[in-house]
């Protein structure tokens, strides 16, 4: 990935992240219910911190959704073809940047369950499950958690 660029989204984006989502393979099988029918609407990309990763010919690798007034990362894909190149989490560490910036103490993601593992790798914690909701979510999610201030109130670097 020589080109790479992390870039506000806008509405007109909406198309494109909710392709990105649709294509993903890690929702495939058995996770398949959990993205049917799922569209991305521009009111959604402008009522969150919604930010792409293109490559050099505009083509988008990845993207992220953080709903600030719920501290919770919505959305977090990276394109097939962009996986294990470490895209991922330099779009975490962008959205924690974003979310300190907003003065967060903490973000929560509700996890798809074979990507818990890598959340745990960008530094957050498990802090619970969430209960399956059939027909469209039949399995239970890890709930994590990264903390960006201590208890001190301290901002974690």
């Amino acid at each position: 990935m020589r080109e790479l660029r992390i870039r506000p989204a806008r509405a007109a984006d909406a198309e494109a992240i909710t392709e990105l989502v649709q294509a993903s393979s890690a929702y495939h099988g058995r996770y398949q219910s959990i993205v049917d029918g799922y569209l991305v609407t521009g009111a959604q990309v402008e009522s969150t911190v919604t930010f792409l990763a293109e490559d050099g010919r505009g083509r988008v690798l990845g993207c992220y959704s953080l709903v600030p007034g719920g501290a919770e990362l919505d959305l977090l894909f990276v394109a097939d073809r962009a996986q294990g190149g470490g895209l991922g989490a330099r779009l975490v560490r962008h959205m924690l940047e974003r979310a300190r910036e907003l003065g967060l103490a903490s973000v929560r993601v509700v996890s798809h369950p074979p990507a818990e593992g890598f959340y745990l790798r960008t530094g957050a914690r498990r802090v619970g499950t969430v209960r399956p909701k059939p027909p469209k979510v039949p399995y239970a999610r890890p709930e994590l958690r990264w903390d960006l201030v201590d208890r001190t109130g301290d901002v974690f670097v």
